[in-house]
């Protein structure tokens, strides 16, 4: 496809969806709940997690009258305060006996109560149970077959000395079984584009395999995982694994919500547990005691026999990837306790990291602190804690011989249409944890920060949010040899007039210190600060048809230096009608940036369980369709196509990665059975 056929084919497109039409794709809810969750992406960051989890309460919704708060925890987009209220809902008003009732659950406007209607349900009797007979009878089986590659050959394909070893596509395999939401069992095979399959150094087939048995009871046991398993506890301090969402334009994923044992459903090859372990609980007191060993892919120094870096990325396609696979061990025990009474949640965290080499010591003055040694010792104490329309939260940890890491914060609803978030945190440089997923501006160490947010909700068709969050590192970092500080900035507005149009404006401002960029023995730190503007459009025209449109304007300014600007524009148009088989959607995008600074990130509609959200930098144009198609009941097809053109350049990416010409294009297809 020629660059004039590409912008020939985006007019076109933009004339036919703006003349004639606009719905949902299969998986509208999901797709506008990731987006909202969070406003760091990058193209590799995978949601299957809670696709999976999202699309299951899809088929099978949750019964508000017989529902905990664990369960109504796994819809993501519910805050603390919004669960507190819908779960003491029935103990003044009895057990719900229509859904409309949501609308006098306190905190629940009619945008989140949009959002929560494909996952819950109302039940007439919420004793019922099923027979033993009936879980062996009546469990759900989803098979999936996935495959893609790009068509160009990028050079690590051509070089036989040094390049990729395996083959350009990439597959993946996914069962899984799920009886209600107490029994599941799964198996995940992944081969990524340059891997060996059944050849070479993979005898194995693929090169990732993930797999788990899970129970979930009410008795005293009340979990049991066999396999690939992630832990959450607190607020991510001291051990988190698995999906996690930071700073973005919602104010509800900032306290986080933890679920404890779950099993690990994803195909990122990085950060999670393997092993058996279970979660007991004795009347107000639960107890997860664990331990799992893995082999991880890492660099080893020949001479120091010390582990200079970990690769998290999972690629195994050349001579020296191969030789970092499994590279080093490491084993993982220890244990988690929790008391629950009425709306307190507190618990203590222990457990200790050992590896079969120890890791090098940092040589450069910012990286003195980083960890150096074979094992680590980390403990944590979290709580949380309702009070009328307050939610109180915090976690305290600590990594044994070296530093320590608090967080507290506040949730609150001030009136029913205002709702606040304050949350301190200090992470000092000497602190550790391979499992930190807390709320921070970088890595979780060496920062002190002070985050608020405000979400407003005048009426149904207004919607006002964002938040500040001012941080400071006491130490250096990478690019920075002096201690430096900041602040980001992000304000939202979202206006439906009516059920077809919904408008979004958003503003961010980052502030930050880097290094200058003169040829000194000395660096002086200097501002950089990049501004994002955006605007969305997104009109219902029938049944089928939905359209959205995209601006987004992006400045970027460093020191002294001249002015960088980048823009994005897309045209999304989406078809989805009620009675047919085929269902669709495709984009068109034009962006122009002055590189890497200015790049812009766009989450991109894939296929069932992938993702895209790919950085846009330089000049170009960007076009890719989606299809699905169901077969028959129980069995769905998809597919897709994306294909990106730059103009004036001969080339793209570099290294191995390199394509000779302007154009880079995808395809993916997938299957999958249910039954």
């Amino acid at each position: 496809m020629s660059f004039n056929c590409l912008i020939f084919s985006g007019l076109f497109l933009l004339f036919f969806v703006n003349n004639n039409t606009q719905a949902q794709t299969e998986n509208a809810e999901t797709e506008e709940i990731i987006e909202s969750l969070s406003d760091i992406v990058t193209e590799d960051y995978d949601y299957s997690e809670l696709t999976e989890r999202l699309n299951y309460y899809k088929r099978n919704p949750i019964n508000l009258n017989k529902t905990s708060r664990e369960e109504l925890q796994e819809l993501i987009f519910l805050s603390p305060l919004q669960i507190n209220s819908l779960l003491k809902y029935p103990e003044t008003n009895g057990y719900f006996i229509d859904i409309l009732e949501l609308q006098a659950v306190e905190g629940f406007d009619t945008e989140i109560i949009q959002r929560l209607l494909p996952f819950v349900s109302i039940s007439s009797n919420p004793f019922a149970d099923v027979s033993f007979k009936k879980m062996l009878s009546s469990g759900q089986h989803d098979f999936m077959l996935r495959y893609g590659q790009l068509i160009e050959k990028p050079q690590g394909f051509s070089d036989s000395d040094a390049g990729y070893l395996g083959t350009p596509q990439r597959s993946l395999i996914r069962y899984r079984y799920m009886f209600q939401n107490s029994f599941s069992a799964g198996i995940t095979a992944e081969k990524d584009a340059g891997e060996s399959f059944f050849a070479g150094k993979q005898k194995n087939g693929f090169d990732f395999y993930s797999g788990f048995i899970a129970y979930k009871g009410k008795g005293s046991l009340k979990k049991l995982i066999i396999g690939d398993y992630a832990l959450q506890f607190g607020q991510g301090l001291a051990l988190w694994s698995g999906l996690s969402f930071g700073k973005g334009a919602s104010i509800v994923t900032i306290p986080k919500q933890d679920i404890g044992l779950r099993p690990y459903t994803s195909s990122n090859e990085a950060l999670f547990f393997r092993g058996t372990t279970a979660t007991l609980g004795f009347k107000n007191i639960t107890l997860t005691p664990f331990a799992s060993f893995r082999f991880l892919d890492a660099t080893i120094s020949a001479d120091k026999d010390e582990v200079s870096s970990i690769n998290q990325s999972g690629f195994h396609r050349t001579l020296t990837e191969i030789s970092n696979k499994y590279a080093l061990k490491e084993l993982i025990y220890g244990a988690a306790i929790q008391y629950d009474y009425r709306s307190l949640k507190t618990g203590f965290i222990a457990y200790q990291t050992k590896f079969d080499h120890p890791f090098e010591q940092g040589k450069m003055p910012y990286n003195r602190y980083n960890f150096s040694a074979s094992g680590l010792i980390n403990l944590g104490w979290y709580y949380h804690y309702n009070w009328r329309n307050f939610y109180f939260f915090g976690e305290s940890a600590h990594s044994l011989n070296s530093g320590f890491a608090h967080l507290t914060g506040t949730m609150m609803s001030v009136a029913p249409t205002v709702s606040l978030v304050g949350v301190y945190r200090n992470y000092q440089k000497d602190y550790y944890s391979f499992f930190n997923q807390a709320v921070a501006e970088s890595i979780g160490s060496n920062e002190n920060g002070f985050y608020s947010g405000i979400l407003i909700t005048p009426n149904s068709k207004l919607e006002i949010s964002g938040y500040t969050d001012f941080f400071r590192f006491p130490w250096l970092k990478f690019g920075v040899d002096a201690p430096s500080k900041g602040y980001e900035f992000l304000f939202q507005l979202s206006y439906s007039p009516s059920k077809k149009l919904k408008a979004l404006f958003r503003y961010k401002e980052e502030n930050k210190e880097e290094n200058d960029e003169l040829e000194n023995s000395i660096n002086f730190l200097e501002s950089v600060r990049k501004q994002n503007y955006r605007i969305d459009l997104n009109y219902k025209i029938n049944a089928a048809f939905q359209i959205k449109n995209r601006v987004e304007l992006v400045n970027y300014k460093k020191g002294l230096q001249p002015l960088e600007t980048g823009y994005l524009l897309y045209q999304d148009i989406a078809y989805n009608p009620v009675k047919s088989k085929f269902s669709g959607n495709a984009r068109f995008t034009i962006f122009d940036t002055r590189g890497f600074n200015t790049r812009v990130y766009a989450y991109e509609t894939d296929v069932l369980y992938s993702f895209s959200t790919p950085g846009f930098q330089d000049k170009g144009l960007r076009i890719y369709f989606n299809g699905r198609y169901k077969i028959k009941k129980g069995m769905d097809i998809w597919f897709r196509y994306a294909v990106t053109s730059y103009i004036n350049k001969d080339a793209i990416g570099s290294g191995l990665g390199l394509i000779k010409g302007n154009k880079q294009s995808d395809i993916k297809a997938q299957i999958r059975f249910q039954f």
